[in-house]
């Protein structure tokens, strides 16, 4: 049986489609920043196509992604390093928790309105459904941590110390500089939304070049760029 093609009754081609929500996403840029990028490759369309496109396409592009590297998530039970940032949503304060395996991949993004013991372990049970449990956790000296692992029988995974946590820290930077670019968020539900599709789509351009030669990144970023004109393909 085939699968209904999402793409259909929309004017403009799955290539264009893909290519928006890709620029949209990955780069820190308006709407109206792609609207004017896509301009300038012929294609007139207006930036509330480009909000409707990445809402109705970005979770599934996500799904599809998450789906294509489970197979190279089995070495995240390794060690998992877990922190939360805050975001203003209509400015009050809100919490976005991030589970980061030990390559940088990002594991699960989670938006709470606390950072109690509660949200600690929901955030943790809902991580660990999707991934498993895995050997270490290291988190930084907040208590909700500390409780909420004890609680589930994880206290002596959990490492803390300075610096043990920098690869969480870092990898909130493209999210802060994408959400400087959005202007910030004016709902929770966007919020979470926006994270769990943003997260998919830098794991999958995610390179880590330092690792590599020349050479093999540009084989890498050209794999990366032919699986994603393929995702949602009949």
């Amino acid at each position: 049986m085939t699968k209904p093609d999402p793409f259909k009754g929309f004017q403009n081609s799955p290539e264009i489609i893909r290519l928006a929500v890709m620029i949209y996403v990955r780069f820190p840029l308006s709407l109206r920043n792609v609207e004017d990028l896509l301009h300038e490759r012929g294609v007139e369309i207006s930036h509330e196509t480009v909000r409707c496109w990445w809402r109705r396409f970005g979770p599934m592009f996500a799904s599809e992604i998450r789906k294509r590297r489970i197979e190279g998530m089995r070495s995240s039970q390794w060690r998992w390093h877990l922190d939360e940032m805050f975001v203003k949503i209509n400015g009050e304060r809100h919490y976005l928790w991030r589970a980061v395996d030990h390559e940088g991949e990002v594991l699960e993004s989670f938006v709470t309105k606390s950072r109690d013991k509660k949200a600690t372990l929901k955030f943790l049970k809902k991580t660990m459904k999707r991934h498993g449990r895995p050997h270490v956790f290291v988190t930084d000296k907040l208590r909700s941590y500390g409780a909420a692992l004890k609680e589930i029988g994880a206290a002596d995974r959990q490492e803390t110390g300075r610096w043990l946590n920098n690869r969480a820290e870092n990898s909130h930077l493209p999210f802060r500089r994408r959400e400087r670019a959005m202007l910030r968020f004016r709902r929770m539900r966007s919020l979470q939304k926006f994270a769990a599709v943003h997260s998919s789509v830098h794991n999958h351009f995610n390179q880590e070049r330092h690792l590599y030669s020349r050479e093999n990144f540009k084989l890498n970023r050209t794999a990366a760029l032919a699986e994603w004109r393929q995702l949602c393909s009949a």
